[in-house]
């Protein structure tokens, strides 16, 4: 059996204004090859394109059981992964990533954004460029959660009597 080297998995995502056009850069290394992959949407949040890229790297993998590095500036991708924080949202990307974690052997290394590491800053670069084209696709997966500011509490249909 031959033994497969691991794939490098690099990510960055990016919005201008959160929420706002946003975008998301993929750098895969394996030996000697090299793969770089972007996108982007007309409205989306940073965060959901830090979990994009993961998704977008990891979907572009097609060795089944193959021992992948991930590396991303994402605090809220790598500590929901290795430390269990919550999944308060973006519950339609987290149902596509759990969709394809068991296909492979995944670790995740954070590593400091825009601190001069080659990979990371380039998918920077590819993020940025993504979001910056013109007529970009909506994501439809973006809920803008509703903002209750400046309203007015609403008590209607409430009688004031107590439950029995």
């Amino acid at each position: 059996m031959t033994t497969r080297p691991p794939i490098y998995l690099y990510t960055d995502g990016a919005a201008s204004g959160n929420p706002g056009p946003g975008g998301w850069g993929v750098v895969l290394r394996c030996g000697d090859a090299r793969k770089e992959l972007s996108g982007g949407f007309a409205r989306t949040t940073n965060n959901r394109m830090e979990l994009l890229a993961v998704i977008k790297g990891l979907e572009a993998i097609k060795w089944e059981d193959a021992e992948v590095q991930v590396f991303s500036d994402s605090t809220y991708v790598v500590r929901t992964l290795t430390e269990g924080w919550k999944r308060k949202k973006n519950h339609d990307l987290w149902a596509r990533y759990d969709a394809l974690a068991p296909r492979f052997r995944l670790s995740f290394t954070w590593i400091k954004g825009h601190a001069g590491h080659p990979e990371n800053e380039r998918c920077d670069r590819l993020a940025v460029e993504a979001y910056s084209l013109p007529n970009l696709p909506e994501d439809t997966g973006y809920v803008q959660e509703p903002s209750f500011a400046n309203q007015e509490p609403s008590f209607a249909g409430l009688t004031g009597e107590s439950p029995k």
